[in-house]
């Protein structure tokens, strides 16, 4: 004879009631900053094999183009340009020309879906992708600075202004990278896309904005990198006015917020197709 428990008997007040059909219930909703947290530490683990010839890369590249120019500049105002427009330089190398070569191998080669099945905020894997290959640039953008005040004689009281610079420019140049990728129907087209972004940060940013005519001012205005050499340019000043300073960078926020957002945007965009 064998022996039923009392309270799986169907007439029994001990009777376990079964769940109503739909009445499952679901996990919590993922967080946007823990997300964030997870994709940065996990984008500056898969990085790392290349961070040192990256740094050297970007690094050679802006003091290369500072020994050039110590022959052709002609004054202070000059040299400040050239410093602060070589030192973000950097910058504008990994967070718009590699953040887009990155997006856009990632769609082309379909990694998009790998993201899409993780419980995680379209803003959480474009801000860590973005962050993590910012974070590149610290170490090769201060090592830039100091190399160029010393090679021009400028002061270096104000190089604590990298560590506003840095993130906003950064924020500002990585959504557009970030953006330029995710947008592009093809690979080549954001290697290319990218490119061209770099190469208009160093013309722009670098050369004195005085010998630029009227209309490549205005284009210039437009750089998102911009305002970050200007912010940093005006510190080198014996007595810097830090109302434009703060302005300036103001600007650059206010610009990578938007970029962001519209990287957010077309990543929501991407990987839905």
């Amino acid at each position: 004879m064998s022996v039923v428990p009392a309270d799986v008997l169907p007439g029994s007040a001990l009777a376990v009631e079964e769940p109503a059909a739909g009445a499952a219930e679901l996990g919590p909703r993922a967080r946007l900053w823990p997300s964030l947290a997870a994709v940065y530490r996990a984008q500056l683990s898969r990085a790392r094999v290349a961070r040192i010839p990256l740094l050297f890369v970007a690094t050679f590249q802006s003091i290369g183009i500072m020994i050039l120019m110590r022959g052709v500049v002609d004054d202070a105002a000059e040299a400040q340009a050239v410093v602060a427009g070589s030192s973000v330089l950097v910058v504008a190398f990994v967070a718009l020309n590699l953040l887009a070569q990155y997006f856009g191998q990632l769609r082309a080669s379909g990694g998009l879906d790998h993201y899409a099945t993780l419980p995680v905020p379209p803003a959480a894997v474009v801000l860590g992708a973005a962050g993590a290959y910012a974070s590149f640039t610290v170490p090769g953008t201060v090592v830039t600075a100091v190399f160029g005040c010393v090679l021009f004689g400028l002061p270096l009281a104000h190089l604590w202004i990298l560590m506003a610079v840095i993130p906003l420019a950064g924020a500002a140049l990585a959504g557009l990278g970030a953006a330029l990728g995710l947008l592009a129907p093809r690979p080549e087209l954001a290697t290319l896309l990218g490119q061209l972004g770099m190469s208009a940060a160093l013309l722009l940013g670098v050369l004195p904005a005085d010998r630029m005519p009227e209309a490549v001012r205005f284009a210039r205005d437009l750089l998102p990198s911009t305002y970050g050499v200007e912010a940093f340019a005006r510190t080198f000043g014996a007595d810097p006015d830090w109302a434009f300073v703060l302005g300036d960078l103001a600007v650059c926020g206010g610009v990578g917020v938007f970029s962001l957002a519209v990287a957010t945007w077309a990543y929501r965009r991407a990987a839905v197709r």
